[in-house]
């Protein structure tokens, strides 16, 4: 049982997962929401947090990355550079529109539903937000996103399967 919730905190911690997709599939296998939301948001916030900090060494990183790539002739044609000298990614135009639409409380309240949370703070601090408001912001989204993602999918799997408590997949995985 102590495996499968260490996998939540891993997995929402994880850039490529994030605690809207990671709640429910734990939920769904068989793990109890509230440990498994807050597994999950300590795990992502966490990551998000060490991100917003270090914001200045990751673009640094990524412009290296991209100078790598362009000297090695291996730069996609279909990826544009942004004015920063960062790959601007499909994920990297909407979190733009997002910013653009409604300011930094909507692209970190939407952000992690469409375009993810790392992304969404990453995306905060390059479009010159400061640190306090960004984290501020992302908190407040994480905590969002957590709560409504645990209570709509236990209430969901408690109404369409009733006996996914006793006979979860994640349960049955880690169990000797």
């Amino acid at each position: 049982m102590f495996l499968s919730y260490l996998l939540v905190f891993i997995l929402a911690a994880v850039p490529l997962f994030e605690l809207v997709a990671v709640i429910p599939l734990a939920i769904i296998g068989g793990l109890s929401p509230i440990p498994t939301a807050i597994l999950a948001l300590l795990g992502n916030a966490l990551t998000v947090v060490l991100l917003i900090v270090f914001v200045d060494k990751v673009k640094s990183w990524m412009g290296k990355r991209k100078q790598k790539r362009m000297r090695e002739g291996t730069q996609d044609e279909s990826i544009e550079a942004n004015g920063e000298g960062m790959e601007e990614s499909k994920k990297g135009k909407r979190a733009k529109m997002l910013f653009d639409k409604y300011g930094l409380p909507g692209l970190t309240l939407i952000g992690p539903f469409f375009v993810g949370s790392h992304i969404s703070a990453f995306m905060g601090m390059s479009f010159g937000s400061n640190r306090r408001k960004v984290t501020s912001w992302m908190m407040i989204s994480l905590v969002f996103w957590t709560a409504v993602m645990a209570v709509g999918t236990s209430y969901g799997v408690t109404f369409f399967m009733p006996d996914v408590e006793e006979n979860g997949v994640l349960i049955r995985m880690f169990q000797n």
